[in-house]
């Protein structure tokens, strides 16, 4: 009899139980909408992932535990010509925007640097560029690193804070710049005419 009773109770829970997979963060997923498509709350979903201490920063291929349901989120369709967004970024992505951060900023203090982040990650986002990270960089004629090389250095530890806190908490530090320059030592004028955004260190951030 004690059998009989232990055995339905372990189907019961069997059957009760909450179904749970492991969801791999596809290019454009953001938390916020792996939890929406899901049911459930960004809080829940974090409580399911504690291995992942910045919610705004997941990168492509990593694993997220979900509960509740067992359908995968669906990807929203993007039409043409719209704003496109930063959601999932790669390490190679992010270490790239890093080390343009180190090469055009370097000097410039830490809000600086974040901001120089931030006018790459605007660029994503807009229409009038190309819609990642590394397209917009390599982007002929954008940036001068990719020039002469600077590039292709490593990042260092502030320069890869300023990354982080650009896609995180001062993502909009340089407000909708979507080019910046230094008036004291640029060649060409054309961005003199452009409205101006913000001023940080040395650098004049243009929309």
């Amino acid at each position: 009899m004690k059998k009989l009773i232990f055995l339905l109770t372990f189907l019961t829970t069997l059957f009760m139980a909450v179904p749970s997979f492991a969801y791999t963060v596809q290019k454009g997923d953001t938390m916020s909408e792996i939890a929406k498509q899901n049911g459930l709350s960004l809080t829940e979903l974090a409580k399911e992932n504690p291995q992942i201490k910045n919610l705004d920063l997941i990168y492509i291929g990593q694993e997220i535990k979900i509960n509740k349901t067992n359908t995968p989120p669906q990807k929203p369709s993007r039409g043409k010509n719209t704003s496109h967004k930063i959601t999932g970024i790669s390490q190679s992505d992010f270490d790239l925007l890093a080390r343009v951060v180190r090469a055009e900023a370097q000097t410039e203090p830490f809000e600086g640097k974040v901001a120089v982040a931030s006018v790459v990650l605007n660029r994503v986002e807009s229409p009038k560029f190309p819609n990642t990270i590394k397209e917009v960089i390599y982007q002929r004629g954008q940036f001068q690193p990719v020039a002469n090389g600077q590039i292709n250095k490593p990042a260092d530890q502030e320069s890869i804070k300023a990354a982080q806190a650009a896609i995180s908490e001062m993502r909009h530090i340089a407000k909708d710049a979507l080019f910046f320059y230094n008036p004291d030592i640029a060649t060409s004028r054309w961005l003199d005419t452009r409205e101006t955004t913000v001023v940080i260190g040395q650098h004049v951030f243009k929309n």
